[in-house]
């Protein structure tokens, strides 16, 4: 497997090629340019990107348009940072590594990559479904005449995305039967009577 590894701390990314070559047997090379050019001319399988860096979400963007087959995944990523995070996951990042991670999570991280898989700790999961949920609600007006409150907007975007209950409390972080009554407000406001009704509703 062929893998370039793009950070502007040169240090770093030499570093890691050197480790991920020794170590694991994989093809690394460190990396500064777009398109990304492997030691023999041909594209990467997989890109490990620096999300520390400046720009992160438009070096995935132009790594995304100039090597289309190759997965991304975004490296040393800061906790709590969801707006690099949801505009690198816009950008096509597929998977993402802590600062903390060790090497052993790095790999596994890159083998689901490789599986098809978007591995991402939980809080990132959580940055991606409000992101969703506002997004959902741009797109339909904020709901016109349904006159749903910023929270059950929300709500609403969540259903739309078809979690559950107990998935829109986690990714709020609000409990259960506070969904509960959102849920019965959105339905009563949108004059429907059952939750499937509300999704064919809010998508139509």
């Amino acid at each position: 497997m062929r893998v370039a590894i793009v950070s502007d701390v040169r240090l770093f990314r030499e570093g890691l090629a050197a480790v991920l070559s020794e170590r694991a047997g994989i093809d690394a090379e460190a990396s500064t340019g777009v398109p990304p050019c492997h030691a023999d001319g041909r594209e990467p399988h997989l890109v490990l990107l620096d999300l520390s860096m400046p720009g992160a979400a438009a070096t995935a963007r132009a790594f995304r348009e100039a090597a289309p087959e190759a997965g991304i995944v975004g490296i040393a990523v800061a906790e709590a940072d969801d707006p690099a995070v949801v505009a690198c996951a816009e950008e096509g990042v597929a998977g993402y590594v802590p600062r903390g991670a060790s090497l052993d999570e790095l790999l596994a991280t890159v083998g689901r990559v490789e599986a098809g898989e978007a591995p991402a700790a939980p809080w990132i999961v959580a940055a991606a479904f409000r992101r969703l949920a506002e997004l959902s609600a741009e797109r339909r007006g904020r709901y016109p005449g349904a006159r749903l409150t910023p929270r059950e907007q929300e709500v609403a975007g969540l259903l739309e995305c078809g979690l559950s209950n107990s998935d829109i409390a986690k990714q709020l972080c609000i409990e259960l039967p506070t969904v509960k009554n959102h849920v019965h407000n959105i339905l009563r406001k949108l004059q429907v009577r059952r939750r499937g009704e509300a999704v064919a509703r809010l998508r139509a």
